[in-house]
C-alpha cells in the first residue's frame, strides 16, 4: 500500500442543511450535492463525506476525530457562534492546542492546532 489516509467521513444529523451550514461556516468546507442528491463536503481537497440520518450521534467520545485548524482560538469561537457547543476547552491537553465541541446534532470532535515553533 503505497497510499494511506483517511479519506472519507459519514457524520450523523439530525438536519443534513443544518450541520453543512455548520460545517462550511466553522471550517470552510465546501459543500455539494453529490449525484445522488445527497449533501456532501469536502475539506481542503483531503476527505470528503457525507451526512447521514440512519445513525445517531457519536455523544461519547470513543474513537475522536480532529479538526486541523490554523487559529484553535478563532475556530473555538466560530464554533459556538454558528450554533455549536465546546465541550473540552482549549488548553485542557496543554502543551498540545486543542479542544472538543459538539456540532449541533451532538457529534464530538477535535479541533486542533500545530504549536508554532
Amino acid at each position: 500500500m503505497s497510499s494511506t489516509r483517511i479519506c472519507y467521513l459519514e457524520i450523523p444529523a439530525d438536519d443534513v442543511a443544518q450541520s453543512a451550514r455548520f460545517y462550511s461556516r466553522v471550517f470552510g468546507w465546501d459543500i455539494r450535492e453529490r449525484g445522488d442528491g445527497a449533501v456532501a463536503f469536502d475539506d481542503a481537497g483531503k476527505v470528503s463525506g457525507t451526512w447521514v440520518t440512519d445513525r445517531p450521534p457519536m455523544r461519547e467520545v470513543g474513537l475522536l476525530i480532529y479538526i486541523m485548524v490554523d487559529d484553535a482560538a478563532k475556530a473555538v469561537a466560530a464554533v459556538t457562534e454558528a450554533g455549536g457547543t465546546i465541550v473540552r476547552p482549549l488548553g485542557a491537553d496543554a502543551p498540545e492546542i486543542t479542544a472538543r465541541f459538539a456540532d449541533p446534532a451532538g457529534n464530538i470532535l477535535g479541533i486542533y492546532q500545530e504549536p508554532v515553533e
